[in-house]
């Protein structure tokens, strides 16, 4: 095991001269195989450092994680979207991270949700992370947001969703569908791929990837109905921009693998 760095240090106490070894020590540790450096210890630094950091060290640490989208080692590629959502949350975003954030989701093929060795993997999951948070930052359009979603979802895999990621996805896809902005036609348009490819269905056993499609879509449509509340908050459930488009168009995609439906 590799000794756990030690992040207790406020960064903002850090002698300005030194701030960009510690931030690029903690990129590398953002990358470790070993979660304890990893998830215990950059992971929760970069949660407490990001807010803190000028707005020219988070661009630095943003650029970074693109690059870990493109690691050979699952864990970097996996973690990156994490961080991009808490540099978010700060406040920046740059269209090239959309990019190489586009690029890698629907792409991704090792969908582990937790690996012994490892750890926590959950690449689909936090994408799902990176998506949610998107959709309430200013000025990023809703409608890329579902498309990749949906995207992820028809993306080819023998992988079963094991540890929630469906429910992750829906979350993210209920936030979305929560912009202000979003028409009713863009609301149910991302939902024609996947309909159209659950037309293609054959007798035999459900794909994995389909199977991991429904599931999500039937949290969302629990989603969609109940309404969404966001974690650690007392706000109220918010009700999705045109929930009556959706529940209807969700209803309508799943009785097709589900024709017994009212």
């Amino acid at each position: 095991m590799t000794t756990k760095q030690p992040y207790d240090a406020d960064i903002r106490a850090l002698p300005e001269a030194d701030r960009p070894m510690a931030l690029d020590t903690l990129a590398e540790d953002l990358r470790s195989p070993d979660p304890v450096v990893r998830d215990d210890g950059a992971y929760l630094a970069a949660v407490r450092w990001i807010p803190a950091l000028l707005p020219g060290e988070r661009g630095r640490l943003g650029d970074r994680m693109t690059v870990h989208l493109k690691d050979p080692a699952v864990q970097a590629r996996s973690f990156a979207p994490l961080v991009l959502a808490r540099i978010v949350e700060a406040g920046d975003w740059r269209a090239q991270w959309w990019d190489a954030f586009a690029d890698w989701y629907p792409a991704e093929t090792d969908l582990r949700g937790h690996d012994p060795d490892l750890g926590w993997v959950h690449a689909v999951a936090h994408g799902a992370d990176l998506l949610a948070v998107l959709a309430r930052h200013p000025g990023q359009p809703p409608e890329p947001l579902a498309e990749l979603a949906a995207a992820r979802l028809l993306s080819p895999t023998h992988h079963l969703f094991d540890a929630q990621e469906d429910d992750r996805l829906a979350y993210a896809l209920a936030q979305i569908l929560g912009h202000p902005a979003l028409s009713e036609a863009d609301s149910v348009r991302w939902l024609a791929p996947v309909a159209a490819a659950f037309r293609t269905g054959e007798p035999g056993p459900v794909p994995a990837w389909a199977s991991n499609a429904m599931r999500t879509l039937r949290m969302l449509y629990v989603l969609a109905d109940r309404g969404l509340s966001r974690r650690n908050t007392d706000e109220p459930p918010r009700s999705l921009t045109h929930r009556e488009a959706v529940l209807e168009e969700l209803a309508r995609t799943l009785a097709i693998v589900a024709p017994y439906t009212a």
